[in-house]
């Protein structure tokens, strides 16, 4: 998270002045009668199919008998502004971006294979995958003579 930074809108409805303040997680800024604090921010990495900005605000609002009253606190979503949404009379607040880096090591998934009408698992018997199997209507000598019913084993 000390690495994260993230660039949040607030937009004061009466007026319709759009401030962007850039802040990190556990820090707070306070514009006028509103305090935002960022508790986290999260991007999608980059090799998922859904990329997906997040915050975790906390929005607190000045109050006319001078006390300060949590009006929102919970994720926020860049691409999905409904999903979340401070619902408050004069203040909105919405994640712009959050810059972060990700660890090494996960490779982007590979392309699918393209389809093949060749089976890749491993034959059963343990034939080599250069034989060919018989076709199914093939004679076979086990099924050219059928094999011996139990009433004549038994009368040898």
């Amino acid at each position: 998270m000390a690495q994260r930074v993230a660039v949040l809108g607030i937009l004061n409805k009466r007026n319709g002045i759009v401030q962007n303040v850039t802040v990190r997680p556990g820090q707070s800024v306070r514009w006028k009668d509103v305090i935002v604090r960022l508790r986290a921010c999260e991007k999608t990495a980059p090799w998922e199919e859904e990329q997906l900005t997040g915050a975790f605000v906390q929005v607190d609002v000045h109050q006319p008998d001078k006390s300060w009253k949590r009006v929102f606190s919970g994720w926020v979503y860049k691409e999905s502004p409904s999903l979340n949404v401070v619902e408050h009379p004069i203040y909105d607040v919405w994640p712009k971006s959050c810059a972060m880096t990700y660890p090494a090591g996960r490779p982007a998934p590979a392309a699918p294979a393209s389809s093949s009408s060749r089976s890749s698992a491993a034959k059963s018997g343990g034939a080599p995958d250069d034989e060919a199997a018989p076709p199914a209507n093939a004679a076979t000598p086990s099924a050219a003579t059928p094999p011996p019913s139990a009433a004549e084993s038994n009368a040898t």
